[in-house]
């Protein structure tokens, strides 16, 4: 249920008929303590009007497959222009919620980046390509150190490598990773490292320049 002064906008007899003629929903408004959704103050921003009012969306009994069907509605594309195109005298009264800011994650780096290049280029290696102008080393599957850099969580990939597959057959992290098991041991000739070491390799990374990978490809 919405408040009287949304009501008397004339928004609600606007967008009710419409979406009722979409899904063959019939919403009928009900008191306060009634209602499966009510428009106020709580929830998620649907819309913003008139004047700097921003209007949340509570829905209460989201097992009420209907009134799941109103909220999913209100906040689809399409309910979003029937909202907006309220325009009683011309002018429209509603427009999108104000954006969310989100603020920028930074990642603390630490290490010495001078002895994670040595540990790179020691222990790396084998499988990754980690400076530019080495092809030569790696494994062609393998993803360069450049491409993972480019990638929006490297710091976390780079920080737990040695728990992600295929890294906890053959590396080992002093203090952290437990011995290999008699009846499983590495596969090839152990990494060991230090956690020192780790915070180095990311701070050599961090660094680096990433790979340019061009734009995303275009499905049609």
């Amino acid at each position: 249920m919405p408040p009287d002064a949304l009501r008397e906008t004339g928004l609600i007899d606007h967008i009710l008929p419409r979406f009722s003629l979409k899904t063959q929903v019939r919403v009928k408004p009900s008191a306060e303590g009634e209602a499966d959704i009510a428009l106020g103050d709580t929830g998620p921003a649907v819309f913003s009007g008139p004047g700097e009012r921003v209007w949340q969306m509570d829905l209460r009994h989201p097992d009420n497959a209907d009134a799941k069907r109103l909220a999913d509605w209100l906040m689809s594309e399409v309910g979003r222009n029937t909202v907006q195109s309220y325009a009683p005298e011309g002018t429209p009264l509603f427009g999108p919620p104000p954006a969310r800011e989100t603020a920028a994650a930074k990642v603390s780096i630490d290490g010495d980046a001078v002895l994670g290049l040595e540990v790179s280029r020691t222990k790396c290696t084998r499988c990754h390509s980690v400076e530019a102008g080495t092809g030569f080393a790696g494994i062609s599957s393998t993803p360069s150190f450049a491409v993972l850099r480019s990638l929006p969580d490297w710091a976390d990939r780079f920080d737990a490598f040695y728990a992600l597959n295929p890294h906890p057959a053959f590396t080992q992290v002093e203090g952290v990773s437990e011995p290999f098991p008699e009846n499983r041991p590495s596969p090839i000739v152990p990494i060991e490292m230090t956690l020192d070491e780790v915070e180095a390799v990311r701070a050599y990374v961090a660094t680096m320049k990433a790979a340019d990978l061009g734009a995303p490809l275009q499905h049609q």
